[in-house]
């Protein structure tokens, strides 16, 4: 559909703002963040798509890769860079409603102020953190369902590494959606679902991790995330197998572009003994990565020598 757009265009595709927001959300989802940056910042120069090229924007620095777990909670450079953004891009998206005269403005405040604690919590810096709670225990006060602060408050419990806490939460927002799903909650009820599996993985509970994958994956079938967490369920039971089946998925809804659920493909295609298909995702992975750790060594080496031997 993106490529007749492009064809039917009567100027330069470059200039037209709607093919580029489109071609903005589709990057997104692709995993291609930077170019889907660069899509959507010209997209929100057209009052049209501004609103929603700016909350993709703020989306995109919150949650960089599609594919990141409890890990994307850890400490790193680039969230330091990455909250500065989100807070330049909430006082542009609040102007930009104040402008538009928008009917959404009274449920977007919330979403405003959520992404505002969520910058400051991303910083992992402990007064910022702490600030960020205080903001969304307030929005819990009169908000009690409101489903992204409370997913906001789990990943800075996550954060303060109060994991008890976290859990009890996100058991909270799961227990919500089974009372009243709200689609207008999707991306939250999933992220959540997800981040509630990551712990139950951790602790062996691979039945309820499972069912929880499960029920995001049938809320979202291109839900890439949900399909690796299935195959790493499959790979810690030793069934390589059905884990490659999940992870083929994932690699797929990723676009074939996260390095790392290649080399967890490649990794399950080796332990079954599919060492053609693990050399071609090792080398897939490499053209993507050069540098990537071990797997040269790990699955590629081994692949090729299995394969001389079979």
């Amino acid at each position: 559909f993106i490529e007749a757009a492009e064809k039917a265009c009567s100027k330069a595709v470059e200039q037209e703002c709607g093919l580029r927001f489109c071609n903005g959300v589709l990057k997104r989802w692709q995993n291609r963040s930077q170019e889907a940056l660069v899509d959507l910042t010209a997209a929100q120069r057209d009052s049209e798509y501004r609103i929603d090229a700016l909350t993709y924007m703020i989306e995109i620095y919150l949650s960089p890769d599609n594919n990141a777990g409890i890990e994307a909670l850890e400490p790193n450079s680039e969230a330091l860079e990455n909250a500065g953004s989100v807070e330049s891009l909430v006082d542009e998206l609040r102007k930009a409603y104040a402008q538009s005269r928008s009917n959404r403005w009274e449920k977007w405040s919330l979403k405003l102020k959520v992404f505002q604690a969520r910058a400051k919590i991303m910083t992992k810096q402990k007064a910022k953190v702490d600030q960020g709670l205080q903001m969304l225990n307030e929005i819990f006060v009169d908000n009690k369902k409101f489903v992204p602060a409370l997913l906001a408050m789990s990943m800075g419990m996550i954060v303060q590494k109060n994991q008890a806490k976290a859990r009890n939460q996100l058991k909270r927002i799961a227990d919500l959606a089974k009372l009243g799903y709200d689609p207008d909650f999707a991306d939250d009820f999933e992220k959540s679902w997800l981040l509630l599996a990551d712990m139950y993985i951790a602790s062996s509970k691979y039945d309820l991790a499972s069912s929880l994958c499960h029920l995001a994956k049938d809320h979202n079938r291109s839900c890439g995330r949900a399909w690796e967490q299935l195959g790493l369920i499959y790979e810690k039971e030793q069934a390589y197998k059905d884990a490659a089946i999940h992870y083929e998925m994932a690699w797929d809804f990723c676009s074939q572009a996260v390095p790392s659920v290649g080399y967890r493909l490649a990794f399950n295609y080796l332990k079954a003994k599919r060492y053609v298909a693990a050399i071609t995702v090792c080398q897939k992975v490499l053209q993507l990565r050069p540098d990537y750790p071990k797997i040269r060594e790990d699955i590629l080496n081994k692949a090729r020598a299995s394969l001389r031997t079979s």
